[in-house]
């Protein structure tokens, strides 16, 4: 049994998966070690992760808790714990837009230090190597970093389309978002059936985080080379206004009257109600998709890596998950955690997680014989996806820079600003946050 704790799910509860045990070919250790507890949110993918944890807890007889919270509530639990005395929480589950904060805050154990010996399987994705940290050079590197965590879930946007219309209209799934566009526009008929929707309104996390593939894949950023410490603003280049024009207009055109006002709960609704022919949606919203009770298009969605910029690549956005131990809790506790992060990105762990419908994060899980099934028909795609995520930024600034970045684009979007106002604007801005951070910045001209 795992116990369950939250503002999510309420009291105590158990979760039994007996027919799932079957795929659990590899015991872990059978060593008794310290009960943990794992603080995570209510999300799509949770009920993957917790089936996979009481699979854990059955096949190694170590206990485990889960705290469950809005999102929200789970970083800020997270943000207290760690800069306690001690620390509440065993494994924190960080969300791609908490991990600058973490790593440059020093908070979290590397996890050599518990097990010189322990390695990610080659087998799990890279995540734009988000699971390292270079202290030294403070970015995210395999290659000079040390692993201070696991993915937990590979969240990434893809193209959901209509698969159903495209048969009909004989489209092929598009590879450039001019294509995307082409096609949206054969299939707009508004209000049954709008070309595209987007996310974007102005939020925490919305327009910034659905603009950001456009943005990359022109081959823009917003900083010139994070990687290598030099923080000057390029959010003002040709190539971001050739992204920001192509969002926009593709918006306008093909998209619901007020697109400046759909955020994430929006889009899905869009798609499952038959009222969208394409959106650009994380993964963890697909268990929706087939859902009779929820879902009027079962069978008719299909995913696709998304579309990309003239000379750029596919550049989805990084809104996954690590799993990482803190450095404030005792070291017997520690040790159990790893223990668990050891199992779960074993082979049979991510096929429990697959085959309750979450985003395994191990390349043969996802090329598997699970892949061959109607309903995993996204598999593919986010194999096909694995070599190009990104994140939106490395800095723990970035939440001030997303904010900036949720207003600017939004005024865009509604016409509030032309595109070179808003990404001047936004340039200044960011570059303002930046020099009060002492990084070595700047910002381009401005765009006429």
């Amino acid at each position: 049994m795992i116990r369950v704790r939250g503002g999510g799910l309420g009291s105590v509860v158990a979760l039994g998966v007996a027919a799932l045990m079957a795929a659990v070919a590899a015991p872990a250790t059978a060593q008794r070690l310290a009960p943990i507890t794992i603080v995570i949110n209510q999300s799509p993918w949770f009920g993957g992760f917790s089936k996979a944890v009481d699979a854990y807890e059955k096949e190694t007889g170590n206990k485990v808790t889960l705290d469950v919270n809005p999102f929200a509530g789970s970083a800020e639990k997270q943000r207290n714990s760690v800069r306690a005395s001690q620390g509440q929480f065993d494994i924190l589950v960080m969300n791609s837009t908490w991990l600058a904060e973490f790593y440059h805050g020093g908070f979290l154990t590397p996890l050599g230090d518990l097990d010189p010996t322990f390695k990610l399987d080659p087998q799990v994705l890279s995540y734009d190597d988000t699971a390292y940290w270079d202290a030294k050079n403070k970015t995210n590197s395999a290659r000079t970093g040390a692993l201070y965590g696991v993915p937990l879930n590979g969240n990434i946007q893809l193209l959901f389309y209509r698969a159903d219309l495209y048969q009909q209209a004989g489209l092929k799934v598009p590879e450039t978002w001019e294509q995307l566009m082409a096609n949206a526009q054969k299939l707009h008929s508004p209000p049954n059936v709008y070309g595209m929707v987007f996310r974007g309104a102005r939020s925490a996390s919305d327009i910034s985080y659905d603009w950001m593939p456009y943005l990359h894949s022109h081959n823009g950023a917003i900083f010139r080379n994070e990687a290598a410490g030099d923080f000057t603003v390029t959010l003002n280049s040709p190539e971001a206004k050739r992204a920001l024009d192509t969002y926009v207009d593709m918006a306008r055109k093909v998209g619901p009257p007020n697109p400046g006002s759909y955020g994430q709960a929006q889009v899905i609704q869009a798609l499952v109600t038959g009222k969208a022919a394409h959106g650009t949606p994380v993964i963890a919203a697909w268990s929706q998709m087939d859902d009779p009770t929820k879902s009027a298009v079962v069978g008719k969605i299909n995913v696709a890596v998304l579309p990309r910029g003239p000379g750029g690549k596919p550049s989805p956005t990084l809104g996954h998950f690590i799993g990482a131990i803190p450095k404030n809790i005792p070291r017997e506790r520690q040790v159990a955690a790893l223990n668990f992060l050891k199992w779960f990105q074993t082979a049979p762990a991510q096929r429990i997680v697959a085959a309750a419908g979450a985003p395994p994060i191990r390349k043969d899980v996802l090329e598997s014989d699970l892949a061959a099934r109607p309903e995993n028909r996204w598999m593919k795609a986010m194999v096909d996806s694995a070599p190009f995520p990104r994140s939106m930024y490395s800095v723990p600034e970035g939440p001030q820079i997303v904010s900036v970045l949720e207003l600017r684009l939004n005024q865009a979007l509604i016409g509030e600003k032309g595109s070179a106002d808003a990404l001047n604007t936004a340039a200044g801005e960011i570059a303002e946050i930046m020099r009060k951070g002492g990084y070595k910045t700047g910002r381009l001209p401005d765009l006429k």
